[in-house]
């Protein structure tokens, strides 16, 4: 069992930073992979978009419309995964979610291959 907690969310101008993370309960983070995804307001019937992923050999991967702006990094000695999101624009605006799977091998941007999630934090980006 894994708990998760986002915290880094908030107010930021377009073209601003923010820095997220998820801070993660047990004794075996290091085993699991971590994501992060979000989900745009005004359109709950919408799947949650992925956005970055790192393995827990510390392979990342990244959603085309994030890549070159957000880094995924983690520290496995804090429990921590990170999401530096640097450049924001307006529709990056969304309540953002961390997840974890110890599932090595289903596809890594895909909503069922994590078990765990967190309860989200909003980011909003003004323009």
């Amino acid at each position: 069992q894994v708990q998760l907690v986002e915290s880094g969310g908030g107010l930021v101008q377009a073209g601003g930073s923010l820095r997220l993370s998820c801070a993660a309960s047990g004794r075996t983070f290091s085993s699991y992979a971590m994501g992060w995804f979000r989900q745009a307001p005004g359109n709950p019937g919408k799947d949650r978009e992925f956005v970055a992923r790192i393995s827990r050999s510390e392979t990342t991967n990244y959603a085309d419309s994030v890549k070159g702006r957000f880094t995924i990094s983690r520290d496995n000695a804090k429990n921590t995964v990170y999401l530096q999101m640097n450049s924001l624009k307006p529709e990056d605006t969304a309540v953002y979610y961390c997840a974890a799977t110890l599932d090595h091998y289903r596809y890594y941007d895909a909503i069922p291959t994590y078990k765990y999630w967190g309860q989200g934090t909003q980011v909003t980006v003004s323009s």
